[in-house]
C-alpha cells in the first residue's frame, strides 16, 4: 500500500484552500493586491517572500483562510516542501498555476520513519490538489522509491543484515514477478572470492552472499544495475574510530539505491532486461578477518593485495562487476557509499559521478539537471592508475598515500569493467547530515532520479 497516493489528488472542485506562491522581486506587488487584514496578517507573521517563508491569511469568513509560501526565482522540487511540513493538515491547491516537480517535494516532505518510535505524530496529513493528473503516478512512484532508500538506510545494522537485503530483493521479485537467485557458502567462496572474503568474519546468520535480480524480455537490451550491499563496516582490522563507525549502517546505501531504480524500472515497464546485483556482507572483526598484505583473486582472474581492509566496497563490486559483465550487458551502472574522499571533495549533496563514456556521462548531466537530482562528474584520470601498482599482486585495493582517493576507487572499479561497455559509477553519500525542506536528517537517494531519467530517455516505455 503506498504511503503517498492520498496525498497529492487530481483537482476537481474539490473543497480547499488556497496556496499562493511568491517570490521576493513579486513580494511588493503581491502585498498591494491583499486586503488589509491580510497584509497584516502577512507583516505579523514576518513574511517577506523568501523562501520558506509562510503565512496563513484569513479570509472574509470565520474559519476562512488561506496560505502564502515563499519560493525562490528559479522553480525547484522543494518549493512546496516546508509548506508540506508547516501548514495544518487540510487540502491544498495552488493558485493561479501547476504544481510540477514541486509535487514531488510535497509528498517527500511529509516522510517519516518512525518504526522504532514508541509514540508516533498523528498530526494529520497535507493533501495537495493539481491539475497535472498524468503525473500524479509517476510522481508517487518516485517519492516510494526514494522513500525506500531512506527506510533502508536508517534502519540500524542490527535490523537489516544481508539476509534482510536478500528479503528486501526477493519482496521486489514477487511483486513484480523477477527470478531472483541467492549465491552463498562454498559457491560464494569459490565462484566470487573477493566478496567472501570482505565477509566471512560476519556471524552465520550474517554471512556473505550475492543477490541477482533478473526480470524483462531477454530480447530487450540487458542493463545491469550494481549496489554496494555492506551492511555494516567496522573497518575490518582497519578498524575505524568511533565516529568514523557511528554512520557505518548507511554503507549499504548503494544496494538501496539499486533496490528503489530496480523498482522504478519495472514500475516503468522500461523494455529493457534487468540484471540487479548486489554483493550484500557485514565487515566485521573475527580471527578468520581478512587481513592487511593478504591477497585475493578475484572472480575476474586479477588478484589484489590489501594494503587496507577498510577499503571493502570496491572488492566486493569487483566480483559483482565481473559477474554482471559476463551476460554482456549495454550499459551498467553502480552506486556505492564508496569513498569519504568524495565526501571531502563534494560535501554531502553531491554524488561523485565517473564515466568511461563521454556520451553518457553529458547524458547523466542532462537528467541530473532537469530532474534536479544533482550529480558532479570527476575524472577517471589514467595517470593515477599506477597509484594502484603492488609488487607482488596485479594491483592493491588502497592507494598509498590517500590522495585522489574517490578517483583510485573508481578506476579500480574500472578494471572489472569490460572494454567497450559504457558504464557509470556514482560514489554517493545516501546520507543527509542535517535536515532541509523535504529531505530530513538520515539516509537519503542521491543520483537515483537522474539515472532513471536516463534510462527512461534510452529505452521509452512502449
Amino acid at each position: 500500500m503506498s504511503r503517498f497516493a492520498h496525498l497529492i489528488q487530481p483537482d476537481q472542485g474539490q473543497d480547499a484552500r488556497t496556496i499562493t506562491l511568491v517570490t521576493k522581486t513579486g513580494f511588493e506587488d503581491w502585498m498591494k493586491a491583499l486586503t488589509e487584514r491580510e497584509r497584516t496578517s502577512a507583516m505579523l507573521s514576518g513574511f517577506s517572500g523568501n523562501p520558506a517563508d509562510i503565512a496563513i491569511l484569513p479570509g472574509d469568513k470565520p474559519g476562512e483562510w488561506s496560505a502564502a509560501v515563499g519560493i525562490a526565482e528559479k522553480r525547484s522540487v522543494w518549493d512546496l516542501a516546508t509548506a508540506a511540513q508547516k501548514l495544518p493538515a487540510a487540502t491544498y491547491r495552488l493558485a493561479g498555476g501547476a504544481a510540477g516537480q514541486a509535487g514531488l517535494g510535497w509528498l517527500l516532505a511529509q516522510y517519516k520513519f518512525d518504526r522504532f518510535l514508541s509514540k508516533t505524530d498523528a498530526g494529520g496529513d497535507r493533501v495537495l490538489l493539481v491539475s497535472e493528473p498524468g503525473m500524479i503516478v509517476d510522481q508517487v512512484r518516485q517519492a516510494e522509491a526514494t522513500a525506500l532508500v531512506r527506510d533502508l538506510v536508517n534502519t540500524p545494522a542490527a535490523d537489516l543484515g544481508p539476509a534482510g537485503l536478500q528479503a528486501a530483493a526477493e519482496a521486489l521479485g514477487t511483486e513484480f514477478e523477477a527470478s531472483v537467485h541467492v549465491t552463498k557458502g562454498h559457491e560464494l567462496e569459490v565462484g566470487y572470492p573477493m566478496i567472501h572474503a570482505v565477509g566471512q568474519a560476519a556471524e552465520k546468520h550474517r554471512a556473505p552472499r550475492l543477490i541477482e535480480l533478473v526480470w524483462g524480455n531477454p530480447k530487450h537490451p540487458r542493463v545491469a544495475i550494481i549496489g554496494k550491499g555492506v551492511a555494516f563496516d567496522t573497518g575490518g582490522l582497519n578498524i575505524k574510530t568511533g565516529p568514523y563507525m557511528r554512520l557505518m549502517k548507511k554503507d549499504m546505501g548503494g544496494a538501496a539505491h539499486a533496490l528503489a531504480l530496480a523498482r522504478l524500472v519495472m514500475e516503468a515497464r522500461l523494455p529493457i532486461h534487468l540484471h540487479l546485483l548486489i554483493p550484500a556482507v557485514e565487515n566485521a572483526i573475527a580471527g578468520n578477518a581478512m587481513r592487511p598484505g593478504d591477497i585475493l583473486k578475484s572472480r575476474k582472474g586479477l588478484t589484489v593485495e590489501i594494503d587496507n581492509t577498510d577499503a571493502e566496497g570496491r572488492l566486493i563490486l569487483g566480483d559483482a562487476i565481473a559477474k554482471a559483465a559476463e551476460d554482456k550487458p549495454e550499459l551498467m551502472v553502480d552506486f556505492a557509499t564508496l569513498t569519504g574522499a568524495a565526501r571531502v571533495a563534494l560535501g554531502p549533496d553531491l554524488p561523485a559521478l565517473f564515466s568511461n563514456d563521454e556520451q553518457l556521462a553529458t547524458d547523466v548531466a542532462a537528467t541530473s539537471a532537469e530532474v534536479q537530482d544533482p550529480t558532479w562528474r570527476m575524472p577517471l584520470w589514467d595517470r593515477y592508475d599506477d597509484m594502484l601498482k603492488s609488487d607482488i599482486a596485479d594491483m592493491v585495493n588502497s592507494a598509498e598515500g590517500g590522495m585522489a582517493g574517490a578517483v583510485t576507487a573508481a578506476l579500480f572499479l574500472r578494471r572489472f569493467v569490460p572494454e567497450g561497455t559504457p558504464w557509470v559509477h556514482l560514489d554517493t553519500f545516501a546520507w543527509r547530515p542535517s535536515a532541509t525542506p523535504g529531505r530530513p536528517k538520515g539516509g537519503d537517494a542521491m543520483g537515483m532520479r537522474a539515472v532513471f531519467e536516463l534510462l527512461r530517455r534510452r529505452y521509452p516505455p512502449a
